[in-house]
């Protein structure tokens, strides 16, 4: 029987359905650590939702949390209809799980890791067959089902992870950083599939990143940083939120171009070496912009604002940023500095 929560954040695009996922004021102190700082959200039935930080934002955290697998140490959470702290078995029952760590047994083939889930999860013997049928088609891996997984590469290997997390067809699928470590085209290609089970199975992904570009394929995105969300609604919303397109201009007379710009109400920053306007989609003014200013131009370039001008502007800092900071903490510094 479903639980209802009070007090989660409402969702800013009601498309998928009600509530697949949500918390409530969901906290998590390790000592004098707040690790997850009074979370809340709400993420739809067939919705992908994705949770974007640097590592040690409180990311996994959350997702343990969500998944029975740390207890909250204040807020609530709901899964699948079912609260996490009353209801784990259900809860259990409801999801699948990708760890950031590899957890298949690589001296067994693909259909026997996929066996070996299939009885841990009770699925009813005459449906096995058919189940791991239609899990490695999604994932394109049918030709490799009796190959050891210890051949298979790192994308390969993630792959049937998530192929494995479907089988017993949860209703929340979740994915904690599942491309870490490997290339973009690899990233690219598991997110196809990925894709292509929400569209067939109508499952919800709830996944962790740090990846700007992995973010994009979420419907909705939560921007987490130091254990609080700081933002959260579509990509596009996020990044029309914070600034509008850039169109750098470089011309025969910068002075004269940007003094008509202005006149004609653009908004005009200037250097050294060319001026920028701000404006509303940039694409569509440039050739506007070009009749304006009736001077030659030499070059046109037009930017428009990403998720990681998003993470700047909630955070201070961008997310690679936020990376830099985590190698060069006291005690790696510490550590090398006794190296040398």
């Amino acid at each position: 029987m479903g639980v209802d929560i009070d007090g989660a954040a409402p969702s800013s695009a009601r498309r998928w359905g009600s509530p697949a996922v949500v918390a409530a004021a969901l906290s998590k102190i390790y000592g004098e650590v707040r690790a997850v700082d009074d979370v809340s959200f709400s993420v739809d039935r067939g919705e992908v939702f994705a949770f974007l930080g640097p590592n040690g934002a409180g990311k996994t955290t959350t997702i343990k949390m969500l998944c029975t697998l740390a207890r909250p140490t204040s807020g609530r959470a709901l899964v699948a209809g079912y609260d996490a702290m009353l209801q784990p078995r259900a809860v259990r029952r409801a999801i699948g799980l990708v760890f950031q760590e590899q957890t298949l047994d690589d001296q067994l083939t693909a259909e026997e890791n996929l066996r070996f889930h299939a009885v841990l999860y009770q699925v009813p013997t005459e449906e096995v067959a058919s189940r791991i049928d239609r899990v490695l088609r999604l994932v394109a891996l049918e030709d490799r089902r009796r190959d050891l997984v210890s051949t298979f590469s790192g994308g390969m290997a993630r792959r049937l992870e998530i192929a494995r997390g479907m089988l017993h067809t949860p209703s929340v699928l979740f994915l904690d950083e599942p491309t870490i470590g490997l290339d973009p085209q690899t990233r690219a290609l598991m997110w196809e599939d990925v894709l292509r089970m929400r569209e067939e199975e109508g499952t919800t992904v709830f996944l962790t990143t740090h990846y700007l570009d992995e973010a994009e394929y979420a419907d909705r995105i939560a921007i987490i940083d130091h254990g609080r969300i700081v933002a959260q609604d579509t990509p596009e919303a996020l990044k029309r939120g914070i600034a509008a397109d850039t169109v750098e201009l470089a011309t025969a007379d910068d002075e004269l171009a940007a003094a008509r710009l202005a006149e004609a109400g653009y908004r005009v920053r200037r250097d050294e070496r060319s001026l920028t306007v701000l404006t509303a989609d940039g694409e569509a003014q440039v050739g506007r912009l070009v009749g304006t200013v009736g001077v030659p131009v030499r070059t046109v370039r037009v930017h428009r604002p990403t998720l990681d001008d998003v993470f700047m502007h909630f955070t201070g800092r961008t997310i690679r940023d936020s990376h830099a900071e985590r190698l060069t903490s006291p005690r790696v510094r510490a550590f090398t500095a006794r190296r040398r």
